[in-house]
């Protein structure tokens, strides 16, 4: 465990913003230091900050880190910017690798059940962005669906099981999805309204271990929708 590679995990995909600094995967590992801080979109102005203060705080460097990890998001696209910069600037010029996984999967791959688990955010607009995800064979949480964006009533028409709501998405829309739903539909606590650095960091190590990594010039957050200004320019362009 103690010979692990370090890993350094940031998410920007919310208002919540995670950092964390963790060894191994998700059924053993540890996490050394995380933090969290709700920064709107002021992101830019306390990452390295807390970047820099979780590592004093376990007396390493950024030279210590062995790969970097940044949650690509859907989310709030200021920030998904803002965490996707940050993470090349912290390796350019070096060999540490850049991973990237979709924030959704630190939400729903983090509920130990035998049951369908949607995660969600809250995308505005009134729509959620969302992923499902079950256990495989071997009982391990596993993604099922791409992420994507719908409305709470089209969502719940691709729900036709008993199912684990999880994440600010399913909070925001929670009287219209359990309306929808019935009773099959279970909601998760706050704990898991945002994506997690510290899961991100434990999944990001089976993505080191396969040397599953991103390429620094074209690693992209993962937007899932247009933004307000590409629609804007169809619309006047149709």
């Amino acid at each position: 465990m103690a010979d692990d590679p370090v890993i350094l995990s940031f998410d920007t995909a919310t208002p919540c913003c995670s950092v964390a600094l963790t060894r191994g995967d998700l059924r053993s590992g540890v996490c050394l230091a995380e933090v969290s801080f709700n920064a709107g979109v002021t992101h830019s102005r306390k990452l390295l900050g807390s970047i820099d203060w979780l590592l004093d705080q376990v007396s390493m460097s950024i030279a210590d880190v062995q790969a970097v990890a940044v949650g690509l998001g859907p989310g709030s696209f200021t920030g998904l910017r803002i965490g996707m910069a940050t993470a090349k600037g912290l390796i350019f010029g070096t060999d540490v690798p850049l991973i990237g996984l979709p924030s959704l999967d630190t939400i729903g791959m983090r509920i130990p059940t035998k049951r369908l688990v949607c995660a969600t955010l809250d995308a505005r607009k009134k729509e959620l962005y969302y992923a499902l995800y079950k256990p495989s064979s071997d009982g391990e949480m596993q993604r099922i669906s791409e992420p994507a964006v719908q409305s709470a009533e089209s969502l719940a028409q691709n729900i036709t099981e008993p199912v684990i709501m999880a994440g600010d998405g399913s909070r925001a829309y929670h009287q219209e999805l359990a309306a929808l739903i019935g009773p099959d539909v279970t909601f998760m606590t706050t704990e898991y309204d945002y994506p997690s650095a510290k899961i991100g960091g434990f999944l990001a190590y089976d993505y080191l271990q396969k040397q599953d990594f991103m390429d620094l010039d074209s690693a992209a957050p993962l937007y899932v929708r247009a933004s307000d200004a590409e629609l804007s320019l169809v619309r006047k362009t149709a």
